[in-house]
């Protein structure tokens, strides 16, 4: 059996607009809806068979590639078995797939798995797990941190525009988030620091349960933590009785390029690791990887997730570690991260709108500015120019409190080859500004 798809573009518009809530109408980034009928590695195709260079990575989730065949192999031969299997059973593929996440991690430490369905829901799981393990409330996450829509998650993301306005949960404390571009505390670690002791001293109890860090904040803008900072963001959270929780939704997997997991390059060992996004491909998954002393309290209270441990995307997770390895693409993502940051950061030079490009790996950001000098952020001007990527062959996204930062965050597979048109079509697409 073959279910009818209309494809024509008024159809699909319509269907939408009568059909989805407000809440998932909500995000329509093009004044014209992009209608995306098909993807393959770091390219896709609109219904009109017009070819985009991905650099949103469909939000950061197709690591590996669009519909890699690994990974469409491994899913469809598992779909074909058995599709689902609730975690009240047993099946061996989300435990093969637990082993193998462990083995990413530190060792000297048990590791254990609890697989969700979402990033977001991981980190609600997360937040349960230390308050559970620590007897504590007081959770500090940083100012523009994202952590997800959920109710938990919203409660410690740090983005107005992502913050409903409802009685979320409370127990939360934002501490000042090490920006150099933009805070006025530029690249000094240890004002930052400072500003995190106080934030435990006046805005809390004393007493933590953890701080929540993404070592490379993405929907602000792609800011990377400084050295120094997590590891001495630990000791003082450890101080007062808290554990470390690392957001690797979008830095995780090898996408910075110089480690698997970024808070590799932090010189600390977190208690607690988020994943999500990448480490499905694209199929739903998400996971809290923790030491086993830190998720063992929480065997007292019956929680699952439904698709939590779901064998089908569990077997795509597998590929996806394999396929991560074989290719070298976390060494791809260095090099060509490198080459591509550089090429961006050459166009300063002919569009003084651009104030700030930055990144690790293939986390980049082109952050617009009005003025160089006075930093205003350029909203307008990121909106014409994201219109016109679209039209130069690439997929981007807005970002940042004011949505003045282009984010570039593709597939771990884009090549060196791809680097130069890229280049071009940003260049084409803030020469209209003129």
């Amino acid at each position: 059996m073959t279910l009818e798809i209309d494809w024509s573009y008024d159809a699909v518009v319509q269907r939408r607009e009568n059909y989805y809530a407000a809440s998932q109408r909500k995000f329509q980034p093009y004044r014209k809806p992009l209608i995306v009928k098909r993807g393959k590695g770091q390219y896709l195709w609109d219904e009109d068979d017009n070819r985009l260079i991905d650099l949103l990575g469909m939000n950061v989730c197709i690591s590996v590639g669009h519909a890699h065949p690994d990974v469409v192999r491994a899913a469809s031969e598992q779909a074909a078995v058995l599709p689902h299997c609730t975690t009240m059973f047993y099946h061996p593929v989300p435990a093969h797939f637990a082993e193998e996440l462990a083995a990413t991690m530190p060792d000297g430490y048990d590791w254990v798995v609890h697989f969700t369905n979402s990033g977001a829901e991981a980190i609600d799981l997360a937040l349960m797990m230390a308050r559970t393990y620590s007897g504590k409330s007081d959770i500090v996450s940083l100012q523009g941190g994202y952590h997800g829509p959920t109710y938990g998650a919203q409660s410690i993301t740090g983005i107005s525009g992502f913050r409903h306005n409802v009685n979320l949960p409370g127990h939360v404390q934002f501490a000042l988030s090490p920006n150099p571009y933009r805070s006025e505390f530029g690249d000094d670690t240890e004002r930052y620091l400072t500003s995190l002791e106080n934030t435990i001293r006046y805005n809390t109890s004393g007493k933590i349960a953890a701080m929540v860090i993404e070592p490379v904040q993405g929907y602000v803008g792609i800011i990377p933590m400084p050295e120094g900072y997590i590891t001495g963001a630990a000791e003082r959270i450890r101080a007062a009785g808290g554990i470390m929780i690392l957001d690797e939704v979008q830095a995780g997997f090898g996408r910075t390029g110089d480690s698997f997991w970024n808070f590799e390059q932090h010189d600390v060992v977190p208690e607690i690791v988020v994943a999500a996004k990448g480490i499905g491909n694209g199929y739903p998954l998400g996971a809290v990887i923790a030491q086993k002393e830190i998720a063992e309290p929480m065997a007292e209270k019956f929680l699952f997730h439904t698709y939590g441990a779901n064998p089908m995307s569990c077997a795509a997770g597998r590929a996806v570690l394999e396929v991560l390895k074989r290719e070298q693409l976390q060494q791809n993502a260095k090099v060509v991260g490198k080459q591509l940051l550089d090429g961006l950061t050459g166009l300063m030079h002919d569009h003084p709108i651009i104030g700030d490009v930055r990144g690790r790996g293939l986390m980049i950001a082109v952050e617009l500015v009005k003025d160089r000098q006075t930093k205003e952020p350029a909203p307008e001007e990121t909106a014409i120019v994201f219109e016109e990527t679209r039209f130069n062959g690439l997929v981007t996204s807005k970002a940042g409190p004011d949505r003045s930062v282009l984010r570039l965050v593709p597939p771990l597979c884009l090549s060196t080859q791809d680097v130069p048109e890229i280049v071009r079509s940003m260049d084409r697409s803030f020469a209209a500004l003129r």
